[in-house]
């Protein structure tokens, strides 16, 4: 079992890096009372640094009255009964309302047990590598939204493997890391199937995909069901200089598309839920009024937040899928 990570591009001396390693593998039973600590010259090998770096280390935790030493023997956990803040970044996409109830989710429930500072990188490729580089070696935990972006599960490898977690979209590059995700092909696919009685009266569906922030999985799970189905279906990138036909239902993952649909339909004077219809991606509180209610197809986002504390906390490594619904209201 790993227990001491150094990364030679953080701003963190070594020396702490060492510290904060000891620290969270006491703080997560990785390491107990009586446990031998890596010896002084194996760590230097490992890791290329001088002895003295390491001497450093755990001269501090002899202080702080964490290890002893046994002349000739080695170095050993002494106490596990330290005061030890553990501090998790967080790297979101960005932060809109259901992000922002995750949060708050996920702060309430660690429950001041650790330090939380929250980064975003807006689906930028060169941001999100510059986050993550910066921060590494500096955390105990790293929670990360890695959404589409290319080349992020290379980026993620850099970091302590065993101090890593997933949030909202995973993929097979990154099967091997704990997660609370959603499951884009499965939930769109099964919130269709769920609906499909109301959006048979429909002769058309059609998936507004951008393909910028979107997971492909919704693309692959609506492709899927429309050709289970039997559904005449499109798919197009942006709602411009559109004219909505009868009988067109539109699935929509971002809400500034859902704003342009449902104007445009207000110049054509048609009736939502009778002329056409709409399934929106991700609840907020304005969709159950918005129109007299706008269909939603939406995971709980509390709850991902409360199942990542959970496993954070328990020191749980598990792949969970967070429950996804249809929620239906007048707009099919």
């Amino acid at each position: 079992m790993k227990i001491i990570s150094i990364n030679t591009n953080s701003s963190l001396p070594k020396y702490k890096q060492i510290v904060l390693s000891i620290e969270v593998a006491i703080a997560e039973n990785r390491l107990k009372r009586g446990d031998k600590l890596p010896s002084v010259n194996k760590v230097s090998l490992e890791f290329s640094i001088s002895r003295d770096t390491v001497l450093l280390a755990y001269d501090e935790l002899k202080k702080r009255g964490i290890i002893y030493a046994i002349l000739g023997k080695g170095y050993y956990v002494k106490s596990v009964e330290f005061s030890f803040e553990q501090r998790f970044f967080v790297l979101f996409d960005e932060l809109n309302s259901f992000k922002e109830d995750l949060y708050n989710s996920f702060l309430e429930s660690i429950n001041n047990s650790a330090q939380i500072d929250i980064f975003f990188h807006h689906f930028n490729i060169e941001m999100f590598k510059k986050l993550i580089n910066e921060s590494n070696g500096n955390y105990s935990k790293y929670i990360i939204m890695p959404t589409n972006l290319m080349d992020a599960a290379k980026i993620i490898k850099t970091l302590p493997k065993q101090d890593v977690y997933i949030l909202d979209q995973t993929n097979s590059d990154l099967k091997d890391y704990p997660s609370v995700h959603q499951n884009f092909i499965k939930d769109i696919y099964d919130a269709l199937s769920k609906g499909k009685k109301l959006i048979d009266k429909y002769e058309k569906l059609i998936l507004i995909f951008p393909g910028f922030r979107e997971p492909l999985g919704m693309k692959i799970g609506f492709e899927k069901f429309c050709f289970d189905n039997n559904f005449h279906h499109e798919i197009i990138t942006q709602f411009r200089d559109r004219t909505i036909k009868k009988g067109e239902v539109y699935i929509i993952p971002d809400d500034r598309d859902l704003v342009n649909v449902i104007e445009q339909s207000t110049f054509q004077e048609l009736q939502l839920g009778r002329d056409y219809g709409i399934i929106s991606y991700n609840e907020t509180p304005l969709k159950k009024i918005v129109e007299n209610g706008i269909t939603t197809i939406s995971t709980d986002f509390k709850e991902m937040g409360q199942l990542l504390a959970k496993m954070i906390l328990k020191g749980r490594k598990e792949q969970i899928e967070n429950r996804n619904t249809l929620i239906i209201r007048k707009s099919i």
